[in-house]
Formats: C-alpha cells, structure tokens, sequence
C-alpha cells in the first residue's frame, strides 16, 4: 500500500499517475471514489472535465475526438485525458428489401415485429407458481436463431397466409459495430475526458476551448459541448454572487434601520474590502484557487466583518450622546471595543487555525479552504477595522460639524 508520508496529495498523485503511465494501451482516470461519483453524476463520466462531441457518424466522431485529445494533450496541468472507447462486436444486422416487401405484401412494420419476437422474444403471459411468477416469453428455439443461416431460414407470414424464408425479403449480414451507442437528448455521444493537476479549473478549460477553436476543424452538423465539474462550479458561482450581493444588500437594510443614516452604515460596510484583501491574500500564499468553499468562506467572513464594525460604530455613537468630543470619543470607543474585537477574533482563528492546516488529507477539501479564507480575512479586518473605522468616522464627523 501506498503512504502519504511527508508528501501533500498532488505529489502523491503524480506520482500514481507516473508509474502507472507505463502500463501501454490502458486509459487511466486517478481520483477518489467519492470525487468520481460526484463527477458521475454531473457530467455522466468520472471525470472532472467532460468534452461532449455530438454528430451522427460514429467513426467520424472517433476521427474527430482523436484531433481534439491530439490538439489539447500539450495543455500545461491536464492529465487523464482519454477518448471514449468504441469497442467493436461482431453483429448480425437485418436490412430489410423494400421492393420484396412490397411483392409479398408485408409491411416494415411486421417485419421488425416477426424479428423481434422470434430472435428477442415477447413477453406474453406470466405464470405464478404459489408466491413467485415467471413470464412466459415466446421466441424461437436457440437452433433456429443461433446463427446467420438459421436466420435467414426463418419463416414469415405473407399477406395471403403463405410463409416465405426471411432471406427473401430481407438481406442478413455479418458485421461488426461498437458495443454501445451514448446518447444525450436524442443525439448521439462521444465524450472526451479528463481530469486537472496543478492548475484552477476554469483555466483549463478555457485554454481547452480556445485550443479546439483555433486548431480542430469540427465536420458540418458537428459540435462540442462541455460538462463537468467546471460547469457546476459555474452555476454555482452564479448562484454565491447572487446571494452575496443580496446578503449586502440585507445588511445595509439592517444597519440603515438600527442607525437612521445612510453613512454610518456604509462605514461599517467598509469592513468587507478589508476582509476581502485578507481572504484573497491567505489564497495567494497557500497557492490556492478560488472555489466554492472559499466563496463560502468569504460570504463567513463579511458576516464577522460587519459585526466588529458594528461594535465601533455603535460605541463611538453612544459616547457622541453621553456629550464627549470628536477625539475623545475616536480614542476612548477603540480602545473599550479593542478587547472584545480581538477576543472574538483570536477565538475564531484558533477555531480554524486546525482545519486550515489539514488540507492535503482526505475530507478536507472543502473545510480548508473556507477556513483559510476566513483567517486571512480576520487578520486584515480586525487589524485595519481599528485604523480605517476610525479614521473615516472622525472625517465624516468632523465635515458635519
């Protein structure tokens, strides 16, 4: 068995996919089963990126998916990147002769009927024997449709009630064709799939679609379609934005009713940039990329943000009623909120300094980034809420007076 031992999670990866590359003719998609039944689920392939070809002509479609694996295999951070495989079985296939099918009065119709019922089968009753039931499927016997001739010796019905060998109205070949066909919304599927090591999601696949734009020449009635985790990331994004501005847009609503001025409550509301900065520069410098965890964990973070704010404002007004000075009341309202601003502040990150560090082991991926974003963002906000807060408070104070 493999250990992690002093190595993160992408080094070992690599190392996985290294050795196993030697393996010759074998198509590899590394990950977790978690992580691949994730991806399962939202593109159909177990995979994190999914490139859909859509066209009509299977060998064409293979064609054109080996262009595009060929144009984007040099792509910096994408690994796994394998074409579907078309696996050929042998197949007897029933091609009917129209102008015999006239002649003996049969229709399309009851031709692929006869054939169906006598190769397939047809499920016409069921028998129960005390608490179990059995259908009771009519077909041919195993001797009569286990090989071309026997087909083609098969007797169908006439209009005029005669029989007549299957051969003379229909022409059964020996060939070979791909063991499955994929479909997607009536159209068939080839899918192209990989997985990224090393880089953000979103730029992957942005180079990917430029790539395939400018270097692979897709047939008339051909077209591409990308899925994937990327696609989820996107509406998901869409989604925290959404709800981001709105839970703004909330909090304004809030602090303007509480403090009847449009002012104070964007004061506060400067503590978000300042917990902004810190959240991207924590992403920065652990080499991360921005992901929904860490979209959540900025959403965490405004919350905590506005609070701190709120303890300044709300005491700095109160010390303005009780009748002190502008100055007094900048220096006295700091320094009685200092304490429980830094209190608050210091309990949270010791909270989260554990989660923040344990990002390479498994079941972290979701927690460590939210954690880092919100630690980063603590130090900045609570640091410079102490020094902008003030400051912008005592020059909107100073010019009403």
């Amino acid at each position: 068995p493999y250990t992690l031992g002093d190595r993160d999670h992408e080094a070992f990866m690599e190392e996985v996919r290294e050795r196993l590359s030697r393996l010759q003719g074998v198509n590899l998609n590394i990950g977790q089963p978690l992580g691949h039944r994730i991806d399962h689920m939202l593109s159909g392939t177990r995979a994190s990126i999914a490139i859909k070809l859509f066209g009509t002509d299977l060998g064409a479609m293979y064609r054109t998916a080996t262009q595009i694996q060929e144009a984007i295999s040099g792509i910096p951070g994408l690994v796994d990147l394998n074409v579907e495989q078309l696996v050929e079985v042998p197949q007897i296939q029933i091609r009917p002769r129209r102008e015999m099918l006239a002649r003996y009065g049969i229709s399309q119709n009851q031709l692929t009927q006869f054939v169906e019922t006598a190769i397939a089968g047809e499920k016409y009753a069921e028998v129960y024997d005390e608490n179990l039931n059995y259908p009771l499927v009519v077909r041919y016997n195993e001797s009569h449709r286990n090989s071309k001739e026997a087909i083609e010796d098969a007797l169908i019905d006439t209009y005029d009630g005669n029989h007549i060998p299957l051969r003379y109205v229909a022409d059964v070949v020996s060939t070979s064709g791909p063991n499955t066909i994929n479909r997607e919304n009536v159209q068939r599927k080839l899918v192209i799939s990989a997985n990224t090591a090393g880089r953000d999601l979103g730029s992957v696949v942005s180079e990917i679609q430029s790539t395939i734009e400018s270097q692979v020449e897709l047939p008339e009635g051909y077209r591409v379609q990308y899925g994937g985790q990327f696609k989820s990331a996107q509406s998901a994004s869409l989604t925290l934005l959404i709800t981001s501005l709105l839970a703004i847009l909330v909090i304004f609503v809030i602090l303007y009713q509480e403090f009847k001025s449009g002012k104070m409550a964007g004061v506060i509301l400067l503590n978000l940039p300042l917990a902004l900065i810190g959240g991207v520069v924590a992403i920065w410098i652990t080499n991360r990329e921005v992901s929904i965890p860490s979209i959540i964990g900025f959403i965490t973070l405004f919350g905590i943000a506005t609070r701190n704010g709120i303890l300044l404002v709300s005491r700095y007004i109160q010390l303005r009623k009780d009748g002190q000075g502008l100055e007094e009341t900048i220096i006295h309202g700091s320094a009685d909120r200092l304490n429980p601003i830094l209190m608050t502040a210091l309990a949270s990150a010791l909270a989260l300094i554990p989660l923040a560090m344990g990002g390479d082991k498994p079941g972290n991926e979701i927690q460590s980034p939210m954690a880092i974003v919100i630690l980063g963002g603590l130090v900045t906000s609570t640091l410079l809420n102490l020094i902008v807060i003030p400051a912008v408070y005592y020059m909107i104070e100073k010019r009403k007076s």
